[in-house]
């Protein structure tokens, strides 16, 4: 198993850029790979990104492509967030989750943490 804590969220301006992060608990950290997903008020939680175990491939939802930037450090048990160019739309919060395989469906992450609300300002 593993515990995941989520820090980073606050209110930004449109335009302007924020980093999420992720700290996981256990030491099979390594072994698990990593997703980001999102849920805005109303609305369905959607993917957001995922990185595998070594961080060495990464995959984004085509809303974020070009603007969000996900990163891993296995030694530290974090995984990250960097998002810039932000805007109303990105306003939700953001689950940090762990799974087996790398994937963009939410139904393969059985390890999830509480979140964290990022809030754009226009």
């Amino acid at each position: 198993q593993v515990q995941l804590v989520e820090s980073g969220g606050g209110l930004v301006q449109a335009g302007g850029s924020l980093t999420l992060s992720c700290a996981a608990s256990g030491r099979a950290f390594k072994s698990y790979a990593m997703g980001w997903f999102r849920q805005a008020p109303g609305k369905e939680r959607e993917f957001v990104a995922t990185i595998n175990q070594s961080g060495g491939i990464t995959d984004y939802a085509d809303s974020v492509k070009g603007r969000f930037t996900m990163y891993r450090d296995n030694a530290k048990n974090t995984v990250s967030l960097q998002m810039s160019g932000l805007t109303s739309e990105d306003t939700a919060v953001y689950y940090c989750a762990a799974a087996h395989v790398s994937s963009p469906w939410r139904n393969q992450y059985p390890y999830w943490g509480l979140g964290a609300l990022v809030t754009v300002s226009s």
